[in-house]
């Protein structure tokens, strides 16, 4: 429960001259007392650790739940950013980069004053999962806290510390898996805020698991981990990408088996064992892993990760919960290192195109021509990762008979425009949380105008409605159609739009591909598009 400072405390710090009234909030939780700030009448709770540090021997394993504390901790300050590179250069998402360390499974609270039984929206933070911080200033949750829910924010951990599998480490394991260390920190989150949110006047049966790229990822992960079953009941997917991931021992898909990669990567750093794998300095790892080729996924370990993502929708094992989903105009506007070397011109992107693509050749450059091969680049890898699995998820929750929300963000303002980053990876964000004044230093700046304030209002209005009744409302705005009547979707662009059918035909087109790829059996699905593409395989059955 919430105990505000005494009246008698507050009486006489106004009556001494100069003396700031104080403002604070204690909560007596099930972990431990905790004292957070009021902070223009949201209750703001920084840097509450979740789980037992991974760090020493700890590393590279489950994370275990935190004993309850003794005496009053101090929730003033965000907790330490989980290890990860520096920046490599200039870039509209970098920040200076906060204190580091392995002991950084923490999560932060924003809360309405007196709230109860407020739903409660769980922020999971993008960055390729190998950067990122829930304490970003860009996901500051003050804003839709007051519009009656409560906000959470986590740190997991990242790049080769959170998700590094290895055969020894497999060995150590009770189920003989490893790997995937970033995702169970994101479960044992949220059991912490099932045995602790209602402390904060939050309604552990009102839970929406929410993130944008990486995070987006990650909900869908956990939409189909069986430890995070009944652990929420809403979903949020900001372009989500569902990529083949690899096997943790076997090689499926054309991808190198995550214990193989682990392996590879300990005999980059110079590690003969887990041992000294352990013993190394966790910067250093943060910073040599990418170097080496390292990438960061979930791997199919078969418990924690059954299978690929595509295969657990289509057996319909994912959490049956209602989803809000979409994905942005500009996606790659922003991250080009995801396209392919252009063709010299446009005769070799068509001539290309047709010896990739075979029978579905016609329709990919009916949808992507060569005659604008920047833009029809840009588009197709959009497309191909981001608006296939936005789509792919709403039509799956909608089969359930689920409401499904689906959108588009195609909403630009003066400085996206001067620098061709119209609606790019990521743009929807300080829309959805209100904090245009908050975004990285190299982040294009949104104006302070009417049009940017009712836009900004709009979407926080929508995501805060979804989060507390499963139905995006906001007042003065359309209604936000169900999938289900027509492929409705909302169009956010000039202003926000209620319409049906996104690019006919287009989903169906990757659709199409993919599945082709997965009845190969030796081809990922992931950023190998048009120009990059493999030959289409032969026909399958269901394909």
């Amino acid at each position: 429960m919430i105990r505000r400072l005494p009246y008698f405390a507050i009486l006489l710090a106004a009556l001494v001259p100069g003396q700031a009234v104080a403002k604070d909030a204690l909560v007596e939780a099930p972990a431990g007392t905790v004292r957070g700030s009021v902070e223009r009448d949201v209750q703001v709770f920084r840097g509450i650790p979740y789980a037992i540090p991974p760090v020493g021997d700890r590393r590279w394993s489950p994370p275990q739940p935190l004993p309850v504390w003794e005496g009053v901790r101090d929730a003033d300050k965000f907790g330490a950013a989980c290890m990860q590179p520096g920046p490599r250069g200039p870039s509209i998402y970098a920040w200076d980069l906060p204190a580091m360390s392995e002991d950084c499974l923490t999560l932060n609270i924003w809360a309405p004053e007196n709230a109860t039984n407020a739903p409660v929206f769980v922020w999971i933070h993008g960055g390729s999962l190998t950067t990122g911080s829930g304490g970003d200033p860009l996901y500051d949750g003050s804003t839709l806290a007051k519009r009656g829910i409560i906000v959470v924010s986590i740190n997991y951990r990242l790049g080769a510390l959170g998700y590094l599998a290895h055969p020894a480490l497999s060995a150590e394991s009770p189920e003989q898996v490893s790997g995937n260390y970033g995702l169970l920190d994101q479960i044992e989150a949220l059991r912490w805020i099932q045995r602790n949110i209602a402390a904060f006047g939050g309604d552990p049966g009102k839970v929406a698991v929410a993130g944008e790229s990486a995070g987006a990822l990650s909900v869908m992960y956990l939409m189909t981990a069986p430890e995070a079953r009944g652990l929420f009941h809403k979903a949020i997917a900001e372009s989500a990408y569902m990529v083949s991931a690899p096997a943790l021992r076997d090689k499926r898909n054309g991808m190198i088996p995550a214990e193989q990669q682990g392996l590879a990567l300990a005999a980059s750093l110079g590690a003969t064992d887990i041992g000294a794998l352990r013993a190394m300095d966790a910067k250093d790892i943060a910073n040599k892993a990418p170097a080496s080729g390292y990438f960061p996924f979930p791997n199919i370990d078969g418990k924690n990760v059954p299978r690929q993502l595509v295969d657990s929708f289509d057996r319909n094992e994912q959490a049956p919960v209602p989803i809000l989903a979409g994905f942005n105009s500009g996606e790659i506007r922003s991250l080009r290192f995801l396209l392919p070397k252009p063709p010299a011109n446009a005769d070799a992107y068509e001539a290309a195109i047709r010896a990739s693509y075979g029978e579905f050749a016609d329709a990919f450059l009916a949808r992507y021509p060569a005659k604008n091969m920047e833009e029809s680049m840009l588009a197709a890898t959009r497309d191909a990762m981001y608006g296939w699995t936005a789509q792919r998820l709403v039509s799956n929750q909608s089969a359930l008979g689920l409401p499904a929300y689906l959108y588009y963000f195609d909403h630009g303002y003066p400085a996206t425009q001067k620098w061709n980053l119209h609606a790019f990876h990521a743009a929807e964000l300080p829309f959805v949380f209100d904090t245009a004044g908050k975004t990285p230093p190299l982040w294009p700046k949104i104006p302070d105008n009417l049009a940017e304030r009712k836009m900004i209002r709009a979407m926080g209005d929508y995501w805060a409605s979804f989060v507390k009744g499963g139905n995006p409302r906001a007042d003065g705005q359309p209604d936000w159609p169900d999938y289900a009547n027509e492929n409705g979707f909302m169009h956010f662009a000039d202003v926000p739009r209620a319409r049906h059918k996104l690019h006919p035909g287009t989903a169906v087109l990757h659709e199409a591909v993919v599945c082709r790829r997965r009845a190969a059996g030796d081809i990922p699905w992931n950023w190998n598009v048009g120009v990059a593409s493999p030959p289409l395989p032969a026909k399958a059955e269901g394909c």
